[in-house]
Order: C-alpha cells, then sequence, then structure tokens
C-alpha cells in the first residue's frame, strides 16, 4: 500500500518528513513526499503579523482535507491549539531535543554576548524571554530558511555560500541567531550551535522538538496505517504534548502576550512549565504545575488529565496577571 505524505518544500521540512517516512515504512507500507507551498513560504514581512503558528500549517491541513495527500508532517509548534473536527493528530514520534539554540560569532553564549549585541530571531516568545534576561541586547526580527538565518552570523557567512537564502538577504550582518536545537540536529548542523540554552533560563514553545502526523477522521480508520502510525507513537511526547496544547488553547482564548511552555513526563509524573511575557521582556510571569498519570498507554482519559494540567498552569498565568502584559504583533510562540 503507498500513502502520500504532504510536507513542506524548506530543508528541515523535508528531512524531517523523510525521517517519518523511514520509520514507518515496511514491505508493505510506502510513502511519497508531496510538496506543499503554505503561506509562510511565499510571504515576505514578520512572521508574528502574519498570524503566528498556523501560517505554515492551513495549506498542509487543507491538502488533507481535500485529499490530495492522505495525512501531513508537521512541526508540532506550528500547529494551532484548536483541532480541526475533520482531522486527527495520529501520531507524535519520540521527542527530539526542545531547547532552543543560540548560535553566535566566535563560541559566544548568552552570557559572554557582549552589550549592545544584536540577535536575529523571528519568535516574539524569544524576543521577550532574551530581553527579560538581557535587556541590552539588540532584537532584530528576521525571516528565511535555516541557512539563510545562519548566514546572517558574522562569520557563518561563508559556510551557507551554495545554500538556497532568501532574495537580497544580508549576510554576516548580526552577532548570533536563535534557532531551535531540534532543527539544527535534524540538518546536522550541530556545529553552528554555541550553547543549548538551558530552559530554566528560556523556555522553549509549545510542542517544540516533536513532530505531528495528521490525518483526516476518515483515513484514521484505514488499518495498514492505523498499523504504521501507532508503531510510530511516543507515550511520554504524546501526554507532553496534550499537556501543552492544553496550555496554549487556554491562553489563546484570552492572552496574547508571548508564551512559552514546556511538559516533561518521566516514571508517571508529568510536570508543566510555562511563561509569558511582555515584548520587551520588562514583565514576566512563570508558573508550574504536575500531576500523575501512571501508564502503559494512550487513552482518551489520559490524554484528557495531561490536558487538564495545560488548562490549570494557563489559569494560574491568568490569574496572575497573564492576560494584562503587553501583547506583542500577534500570538507567536515560535
Amino acid at each position: 500500500m503507498a500513502y502520500r505524505i504532504g510536507t513542506r518544500g524548506s530543508a528541515l521540512a523535508t528531512t524531517q518528513t523523510q525521517w517519518v517516512v523511514d520509520a514507518m515504512s515496511t514491505d508493505h507500507t510506502a510513502f511519497e513526499q508531496v510538496i506543499i507551498t503554505t503561506q509562510g513560504d511565499v510571504t515576505t514581512g514578520s512572521l508574528a503579523n502574519l498570524g503566528g503558528t498556523g501560517v505554515f500549517a492551513t495549506a498542509l491541513r487543507q491538502a488533507v482535507i481535500d485529499g490530495q495527500v492522505d495525512m501531513a508532517v508537521h512541526s508540532l509548534k506550528d500547529l494551532p491549539a484548536k483541532q480541526p473536527p475533520e482531522l486527527r493528530i495520529a501520531a507524535i514520534p519520540e521527542r527530539a531535543d526542545v531547547r532552543d539554540a543560540l548560535c553566535a560569532s566566535n563560541g559566544m553564549t548568552l552570557d559572554t554576548l557582549p552589550p549592545g549585541a544584536r540577535i536575529g530571531t523571528g519568535s516574539p516568545r524569544r524576543v521577550g524571554q532574551l530581553l527579560a534576561l538581557r535587556p541590552d541586547l539588540e532584537l532584530v526580527d528576521i525571516r528565511g530558511n535555516v541557512h539563510t538565518r545562519l548566514a546572517r552570523v558574522a562569520g557563518y557567512e561563508h559556510h551557507h555560500d551554495n545554500a538556497p537564502s532568501a532574495k537580497g538577504s544580508p549576510k554576516g550582518d548580526l552577532d548570533a541567531v536563535v534557532l531551535a536545537c531540534a532543527g539544527l540536529d535534524r540538518l546536522k548542523l550541530q556545529w553552528a550551535i554555541t550553547e543549548r540554552i538551558d530552559p530554566v533560563q528560556m523556555l522553549p514553545a509549545p510542542g517544540q522538538g516533536s513532530l505531528a502526523v495528521e490525518v483526516s477522521a476518515l483515513k484514521a480508520l484505514d488499518a495498514p496505517l492505523a498499523t504504521a502510525l501507532a508503531d510510530h507513537e511516543d507515550l511520554g511526547a504524546r501526554l507532553e504534548a496534550s499537556a501543552e496544547r492544553g496550555l496554549l488553547e487556554t491562553l489563546e482564548a484570552g492572552c496574547a502576550a508571548p508564551l512559552g511552555g514546556l511538559a516533561r513526563y518521566h516514571n508517571g509524573h508529568l510536570t508543566l512549565d510555562a511563561i509569558v511575557t511582555a515584548m520587551d521582556g520588562s514583565s514576566t510571569i512563570r508558573r508550574a504545575s504536575s500531576t500523575t498519570i501512571d501508564v502503559e498507554a494512550i487513552t482518551e482519559a489520559t490524554l484528557e488529565a495531561a490536558s487538564a494540567l495545560g488548562v490549570e498552569v494557563a489559569n494560574m498565568l491568568i490569574a496572575d496577571g497573564a492576560d494584562l502584559l503587553p501583547a506583542g504583533p500577534a500570538r507567536g510562540a515560535r
């Protein structure tokens, strides 16, 4: 049986999708990548102003709904928390490194960056947390694929002379950029990372480091595909995703401030740590909670318990004034 699997066309997206394809392919089940162009791939300007997470997911989701592809592979942090009734997240594989990566000139770290250093990121979440840590930094809004962003770092530009880049994108004009460790690891660009930022300092986006395989509600009943997807599911990653998406969905209803959130599942214990910040880093609210979910298989009840933890932490943040913090141009947890 052959299935069509939709993906964005970036090097990172196709690499991630190929990893899923390789893991699920068997002697009886094969997968073909189909490139889908999303709004985020063709539109210029700030990602936050384009609408945040959904800018990379809508076209892929529509392709699944329309039957153009049988499933789609997303970076989980690109998916809006509200799940369309026509679609199911059928598998969340084992999670990669959840941390943010500093890629800086001369091996610099957050502590050793000089005052006034110019740091590139397209994420309001990263902007707010970086400025809370280092209000002396200059944050520069950037777009483009991973190679284009790395080429903005002084000393890195010649590593990417032959890589695809945004037309007219400058090179070597920044002291550092911040990207996701997971993407750099999957592209075998670990050499560019000068610091894997501890979540104690900077919490990642909800879903960061995780992939999501999304199918239509009808296709979820396809027995060979359901078996392949079930074998690709990671219990801990699914519970962590449910908690983080419960947090995200609750806060999206009434809080536009940049959000970071990280759930961790270990030996039946699920914890969730979350932060919201003002865009200028002047105010932060951070709260955490935990629950016991000792299970060997995913059920609706366990997913609801994980999601309830996300709702609990979100309500703690709102009670402490998260909805009153100055917001960015749009919700953007990336």
